[in-house]
């Protein structure tokens, strides 16, 4: 619980020190999301020049989670079509029997059906490479599971997405 303090409140630091942030030069992006649990597709579309929302469809071993986010963009290091990112959602999923993996913790057997609910965070880099539609990201993605514990987790990701 400490950790989630701790998170919500380096969230909250930065939401009060952002300027008006520089967007990326797309509008709306579709793609995958290679995370440390779930695999699927994503989709991200931007609102105005600094925030936009992401919704994920991850495919997990014995089942599926749907994730949401609302993320604030800026330019990351002065460097042109690199962005920073952060911000904060939620998740919806069921898993059925079969082991349910936490990144540095004990895994969990399901016997059964278990529905997965939650609050996400996000913090992470993209970069949109030039003259091509394609942007990189790459993300930790901390999340309280409240259906199945409550319980802290983190996972990593990896974003390849087609811009448009």
């Amino acid at each position: 619980m400490k950790k989630l303090t701790y998170l919500l409140l380096f969230s909250v630091f930065f939401l009060l020190i952002s300027k008006n942030s520089q967007a990326q030069d797309y509008k709306t992006a579709v793609g995958l999301k290679f995370g440390a649990y779930e695999v699927g597709p994503s989709v991200k579309y931007f609102m105005d020049k600094g925030t936009a929302l992401e919704g994920i469809l991850g495919i997990r071993d014995h089942g599926a989670v749907l994730t949401g986010l609302y993320e604030l963009n800026q330019q990351a290091f002065n460097v042109d079509k690199l962005s920073f990112y952060y911000g904060f959602g939620g998740h919806l999923g069921s898993v059925g029997n079969g082991y349910y993996k936490r990144f540095g913790g004990d895994d969990e057997y399901y016997n059964g059906k278990h529905i997965l609910i939650g609050a996400d965070a996000v913090i992470g880099l993209e970069y949109v490479i030039p003259n091509a539609p394609i942007a990189i990201s790459l993300d930790l993605n901390p999340r309280l599971e409240l259906a199945r514990g409550p319980f802290f987790d983190i996972a990593p990701g990896l974003g390849l997405k087609y811009t448009f």
